[in-house]
């Protein structure tokens, strides 16, 4: 039992990891990042989509994503729906695909957005913590009980701090590659 709480506290830890990773990648960076358009949704003969799933999306040069429809009579529709959407980026329709080119950052929106990356990063760690007091508490509760020792509450404990310090670096590390990502011109 002891055992479960800390596999169900690392997997949620994992979790914490794997949603900052998603959520810095939603970040422009002023380099193409296919990532920014995974909230895109396209209106798919009345069914909301994801655009990725209705077009190939690559990235032939650095600042530039190309947003090729499976279905060429998409091609309005994908336009709107990324118009529509809060990434800030003008689309170029040809007829056949649509290019955005991403603009480079100023100084200040990098600052802007290195702050932002902190804050998410904060929110990762804060997340990660809860999971710790929630492990930490269910271990207490089994002592409790009489189901583990006093000294199997202290190594468990022990476990799940050592989890935790180790998710909590494994954020810093992620934070500050973006960071990294972020400030270089």
């Amino acid at each position: 039992m002891a055992d479960k709480i800390l596999t169900e506290a690392k997997d949620k830890m994992k979790k914490a990891a794997e949603n900052l990773q998603r959520e810095l990648g939603q970040i422009r960076a002023g380099r193409a990042n296919a990532s920014i358009l995974d909230r895109v949704m396209v209106t798919y003969y009345g069914v909301p989509t994801p655009l990725n799933q209705m077009a190939s999306i690559t990235i032939p040069e650095a600042r530039i994503l190309m947003i090729t429809p499976f279905d060429k009579t998409m091609i309005q529709e994908v336009e709107k729906a990324i118009m529509q959407s809060d990434i800030g980026i003008t689309p170029a329709n040809d007829g056949t695909v649509i290019r955005l080119v991403i603009p480079q950052l100023t100084e200040e929106r990098r600052k802007e957005l290195a702050k932002d990356v902190k804050k998410e990063a904060e929110n990762a760690k804060i997340a990660v913590r809860n999971i710790r007091r929630d492990a930490m508490e269910a271990y207490k509760k089994q002592e409790k009980a009489g189901d583990i020792t006093e000294d199997d509450l202290r190594e468990s404990e022990k476990e799940v701090q050592t989890a935790t310090d180790n998710s909590i670096k494994e954020i810093d590390a992620i934070a500050a590659e973006k960071e990294q990502e972020l400030l270089e011109v």
